[in-house]
């Protein structure tokens, strides 16, 4: 049953006066729910809680992380039924969505608790030492990744289950050993109040710290606003627009001390479809393309929302071809009118240019919320002059660049900012004498596929989501996969300590049984013995 109230910590709270309530926008109406917004009160308490809780949690041994993090995701599967209709109420999305973004949370959980029971992450390092080197002894080190203490995430308004409430970046701070302080997204902050109790069900059970996990809500920016300039939090994790994530990241940067904010933001995934692959194979990908360029009426920040290739009647038929298949495909209903009005604005910005033609566009449908598909297209020499053309138009658009020639298809590259994203689609022949696109395209970008479409994002150890700015914040780590836990710890180094002083990880019988590196060689046995 919803309350509409917050979780500090382990209790429900609702001191405030600040009500909302959240949106059908396949219904085109309010929620009955009313949720109380998290008070200056709430926002202090549940920052201390989160420090203090910090103290016991990062002193958890990876068995009983593990089992927390599984616990989880045990929690949220017994209460599933309920989940999934109120995230359908509050999104639009379809079952078969929910069902989908469900499995993939579960999988997140899971994930992360093998990856603490493996003990890989925390990077062990030994050099034991050398007491009889001349002319300077060489002392004992050992290194290891130490967690950063309470972290603030923004919930995520287009996954509400994967990226928001109990989503990557939470399990992947729980991993670390850092508490968690989730902002819940107000378009869906039902879906958020049931995971959060799923969370805080685990957290009894398993005898985790009062504070571990609070769950606040928010109609506007003041609550996430009170967070980030908290003392207290020492690391902020962000999903959504560059405007948003930029404004946490300056708002961070200016704190008595800074802290970093890993935020991942706008992104075109620029796609380069080769002249004779245009030319062989228009019509299929004209028919995966109108596909990845809808899903989830185009909702995704992996979007092929810019495609490039060379014109000429090869590249004509593919234009008209994959507007035929955006005939074909009905628009879906967007997650809020927001959104809606979001992408009506930005999309109207950029077909406005005098030199953007308007390929198709979509009639307007009689349900509220549903946006028109629209492709467009401009030629190279105004693109790269128009920097208003570059930015990200978050829904089912696609703007279609005609080059010249392949020089000035490498000029429109060069002209790209940071993306999480790029394709390339070519014969393999034909890719081989331009490999230099490979390179050119990799310096924007943080994954590349080969004759593909970006849409979907696999959970892996190898999964890199991220890119150079204003992709993210810092092109360095994911916010997807296993490796998205090194956002939430630092590295941390030992000298000369006794080996009863030392965590379990760095000791010389290695009691985890963990894969360490010791003086340059990586193993799991404890061969770091030296009597001081």
């Amino acid at each position: 049953m919803l309350t509409g109230k917050n979780f500090i910590g382990n209790k429900l709270s609702s001191s405030g006066n600040v009500t909302f309530q959240t949106f059908n926008p396949e219904l085109n109406k309010k929620n009955d729910q009313i949720f109380y917004e998290a008070s200056n009160d709430e926002i202090e308490e549940s920052v201390d809680l989160a420090k203090n809780a910090f103290e016991d949690y990062k002193k958890t041994n990876p068995r009983e992380r593990s089992k927390f993090l599984n616990s989880i995701a045990d929690e949220i599967l017994s209460v599933s039924d309920k989940l999934l209709e109120v995230y359908c109420s509050e999104t639009g999305l379809p079952a078969g969505r929910s069902r989908g973004e469900l499995k993939r949370t579960i999988g997140q959980l899971r994930s992360f608790a093998d990856l603490v029971l493996d003990g890989s992450w925390v990077e062990a390092s030994i050099d034991t030492a050398t007491p009889e080197r001349e002319p300077i002894p060489k002392p004992d080190l050992r290194k290891m990744m130490m967690p950063l203490g309470p972290v603030v995430v923004f919930g995520a308004s287009n996954f509400p289950l994967a990226y928001s409430t109990a989503g990557g970046d939470t399990a992947s701070v729980l991993a670390a050993g850092c508490p968690v302080i989730v902002k819940s997204h107000p378009m869906h902050a039902g879906t958020g109040e049931i995971v959060a109790s799923a969370i805080i069900s685990a957290a009894k059970k398993n005898n985790m710290p009062d504070g571990v996990f609070s769950n606040l809500n928010s109609k506007d920016i003041s609550v996430g606003v009170q967070l980030v300039n908290h003392p207290n939090v020492k690391a902020v994790g962000f999903t959504g627009s560059l405007k948003g994530g930029r404004s946490i990241y300056d708002l961070a940067s200016k704190r008595d001390t800074p802290i970093p904010v890993f935020a991942e933001m706008g992104s075109t995934n620029p796609i380069i479809i080769m002249p004779n692959k245009i030319k062989n194979d228009y019509e299929d990908l004209a028919i995966n393309f109108a596909k990845s360029i809808t899903v989830g009426s185009g909702q995704f920040c992996t979007n092929p929302g810019m495609i490039i290739s060379i014109k000429g009647d090869e590249m004509n038929r593919f234009i008209e071809c994959l507007s035929l298949e955006l005939k074909k495909i009905e628009p879906s209903c967007m997650l809020h009118p927001n959104i809606l009005d979001a992408y009506n604005s930005n999309a109207n910005q950029t077909i406005s240019n005098k030199d953007v033609e308007i390929f198709y566009q979509s009639d307007l449908m009689n349900k509220e919320n549903y946006p028109k598909h629209i492709l467009a297209t401009v030629n190279s020499n105004t693109f790269i002059q128009n920097r208003n053309l570059h930015h990200e138009v978050f829904g089912p658009f696609s703007l279609i660049i005609k080059c010249n020639d392949m020089n000035d298809l490498r000029n429109v590259i060069s002209s790209i900012q940071g993306q999480l994203t790029g394709t390339i689609i070519g014969e393999k022949d034909e890719i081989y004498q331009n490999k230099d696109l490979i390179d050119l395209l990799g310096s924007r970008v943080g994954r590349i596929i080969f004759d593909g479409v970006p849409t979907g994002v696999e959970v892996c150890p190898s999964m890199l989501h991220g890119g150079p700015y204003p992709a993210t914040t810092d092109s360095r780590f994911t916010a997807v996969g296993t490796n998205s836990i090194q956002r939430w710890v630092r590295p941390f180094s030992f000298q000369d300590f006794p080996d009863e002083l030392l965590p379990d990880e760095l000791k010389n019988s290695n009691p985890l049984n963990i894969k360490r590196t010791i003086n340059g060689v990586i193993t799991r046995k404890g061969e770091c013995r030296f009597e001081k």
